[in-house]
């Protein structure tokens, strides 16, 4: 007698509210709530999701159902369940914001740039400044998508974009890891390259003749005679100038950063072969390049009285010297740059067929894969030997 009386009190209860009047009990339960995070759910019973099939009562005899009706009917609740709160869910990606601190911007640059050189910095802070500009420390859809649009009117150049958005994904996997927190890289698609059709070039328009490498030789002679520079200065130019034409290493990674010893050393042999270090090349690779004798010729009166520590050329002088002068190109409407002597060097490899192994080699370009870093292993007597079967001739005056 007291189970009846606890069974009809908590059928009592369950009902309490619930008239026949009323909509139906399953529709009554039916509600909208709260979530933490503040986001609008449904919850809603399976009878209002999924109508009754034909031919069968309300009821269901759950204990007559088979296994596999009974996952297949829980699959579909699922699923109908989802499809009720995929618009909320919508909904809150879109009013998502989360935060991050200035603090954790300048962590994340400073190990962008921390191994790099000074000129590669430039492009790292522009980035992250702009960053930082368009979202305040919040990241959301609006401020993810006001930093796209803002780099894309800003810059013409796709590489300047490429910098500035991928430096902004990078940092969102920076956040991702940091914060444990995977929900911000759901904005790194609102931070995607803009679909476009890249013009395909077959050559360069630069092109750097020998009557070009000449000319600037002679506009440094004429330069010394008109008092403009001394003759300690145009020594210091023409022997750049020739050692860069020759051997076609790069100005600013390795031509800038040669010491008077290294050049010393190499001198002292009957086949001079001065020896880049790692530290001194791009790719950071060690490598031989020959001196031709009329580098040799060139280089001489610049070790004199002078300690081998001592830097060789005196880069940033010649550099704004140059800029300044604004030196004619003969095949295309432009100025001579630092830059063209490398470019003399490979292109005129290919009037006089220079060999495509030694080029590669002493120009460091195109030397990566297995034979390079397993295989090969030239000697500086070899290099020389194979290089002067090519330049001997070649001769560069002012």
């Amino acid at each position: 007698m007291t189970m009846m009386k606890s069974c009809t009190t908590i059928v009592e209860r369950c009902n309490f509210g619930v008239t026949d009047n009323n909509e139906s009990l399953a529709r009554s339960m039916t509600d909208r709530y709260i979530d933490e995070e503040g986001n609008e759910r449904i919850e809603m019973l399976w009878e209002e999701l999924v109508p009754e099939e034909e031919g069968e009562g309300s009821e269901w005899d759950d204990a007559a159902l088979s296994d596999t009706d009974s996952k297949q009917r829980e699959a579909r609740k699922r699923e109908a369940i989802q499809r009720a709160n995929a618009p909320q869910d919508r909904k809150a990606d879109e009013r998502l914001t989360l935060g991050f601190t200035r603090d954790e911007l300048d962590h994340f640059t400073a190990q962008r740039k921390d191994g790099l050189a000074p000129k590669s910095h430039y492009w790292i802070d522009r980035s992250s400044e702009a960053l930082w500009a368009c979202t305040k420390g919040a990241i959301s859809r609006e401020t993810t998508a006001k930093l796209r649009e803002r780099i894309l009117q800003k810059y013409t150049s796709p590489d300047s974009h490429s910098k500035v958005l991928s430096f902004a994904k990078s940092f969102l996997k920076f956040l991702t890891t940091t914060r444990a927190e995977p929900r911000f890289q759901m904005f790194a698609p609102y931070l995607e390259l803009p679909k476009t059709v890249k013009e395909r070039k077959s050559v360069t328009s630069r092109i750097v003749t020998k009557e070009d490498i000449n000319n600037v030789l002679q506009h440094i002679a004429k330069a010394e005679r008109g008092g403009k520079i001394s003759p300690e200065r145009s020594t210091q130019y023409s022997a750049f100038v020739l050692f860069g034409a020759y051997t076609g290493q790069r100005s600013e990674a390795t031509i800038k950063k040669l010491t008077v010893g290294q050049f010393r050393e190499a001198l002292a042999a009957d086949k001079p072969v001065l020896q880049v270090d790692s530290s001194q090349d791009k790719i950071r690779m060690s490598h031989y390049v020959p001196l031709h004798p009329r580098i040799v010729e060139a280089l001489r009166p610049l070790l004199a009285g002078r300690d081998n520590d001592e830097l060789m050329f005196t880069h940033s002088s010649f550099l704004q010297w140059i800029k300044r002068q604004k030196i004619p190109m003969s095949r295309f409407k432009g100025h001579f740059q630092l830059g063209d002597l490398r470019k003399f060097a490979d292109q005129h490899g290919d009037v006089i067929q220079w060999d495509q192994s030694n080029r590669a080699y002493i120009l460091t370009h195109d030397v990566s894969g297995i034979s390079w870093s397993h295989y090969r292993h030239p000697l500086p007597e070899t290099i020389y030997d194979i290089y002067m079967n090519y330049w001997r001739n070649v001769e560069l005056v002012c």
